[in-house]
């Protein structure tokens, strides 16, 4: 959880509330199909739970947030290309809309696939 302070008060952000930023972000990159569980808790909570939040890992401390994507990606397109604007897009955007600095945004390619197989 990270604590912000003003005159009003504490302002606590939950992880959840990065995760959902960085969830949409990375889902509106050009050639991202989706996100991928990260080892096999998280396969077995997303069929148990269909809420199961997965495929997104925040870690949060005083300077920064730490955030790690498991992702499929388009078959046909550059890796390099699609996970870098993955990456500047969340880091972007959860700067933006939480205010908090990114220190890093990992990138994991879980799998490749045809969209189309036309």
């Amino acid at each position: 959880m990270t604590t912000q302070e003003n005159a009003q008060g504490k302002i606590y952000i939950l992880p959840q509330a990065i995760k959902t930023v960085a969830r949409h972000s990375a889902l509106q990159s050009y050639g991202v199909i989706s996100l991928a569980p990260a080892n096999l808790a998280e396969s077995v909570g997303r069929f148990v739970n269909k809420d199961a939040d997965f495929g997104i890992e925040v870690e949060t401390d005083a300077d920064g947030v730490n955030i790690s994507l498991n992702l499929i990606i388009e078959y046909g397109l550059r890796i390099r290309t699609v996970t870098d604007s993955v990456a500047e897009s969340v880091k972007y955007n959860v700067e933006k809309t939480i205010g908090i600095p990114v220190k890093r945004v990992d990138v994991n390619v879980r799998g490749l696939r045809i969209s189309n197989p036309d």
